[in-house]
């Protein structure tokens, strides 16, 4: 029993290109209905705050298809056609949309990606001190 190994290398190899190629059309319906939903959000309240609501839900659904769009490049340029060019070109569109989705956290939040805020840490706020005013590290610590 012999196992014909250039049939199944061509089986795979169109699998594997199908997977990604499906990948890739997930990625996109993200993107679009992500700013399909975002839009059909706004649309009935145009306010200020409801604009800055509108940037922040376009902002993630454009994150989240660029993270899908990656791992279909990963999927079909590593799985499929391993070469020099191809890896190149792979760390290219990889280094360009991890700066895409840095500029937009930037943009969304305000902060870069790895300047995570802890969620445990609240503000304390005492009504007698005017916004702003910090106490000073030597009246924490002594108790005062």
């Amino acid at each position: 029993m012999s196992i014909d190994l250039s049939a199944f290398d061509a089986a795979a190899s169109h699998w594997i290109r199908l997977v990604g190629t499906c990948i890739e059309i997930f990625g996109v319906f993200i993107l679009v209905a992500g700013i399909a939903w975002s839009t059909y959000r706004y649309v009935g309240w145009r306010t200020a705050h409801h604009y800055d609501q509108y940037r922040i839900r376009i902002g993630r659904s454009l994150l989240l298809g660029l993270e899908v769009l990656v791992a279909a490049d990963i999927v079909k340029t590593v799985a499929i056609d391993l070469t020099f060019a191809s890896l190149g070109l792979l760390a290219g569109l990889v280094l360009v949309r991890t700066f895409l989705s840095w500029t937009l956290v930037l943009e969304i939040e305000g902060r870069w990606p790895w300047r995570r805020q802890p969620a445990s840490v609240a503000v304390a706020v005492d009504p007698g001190r005017p916004a702003g005013a910090e106490e000073s590290s030597d009246a924490r610590h002594s108790g005062r």
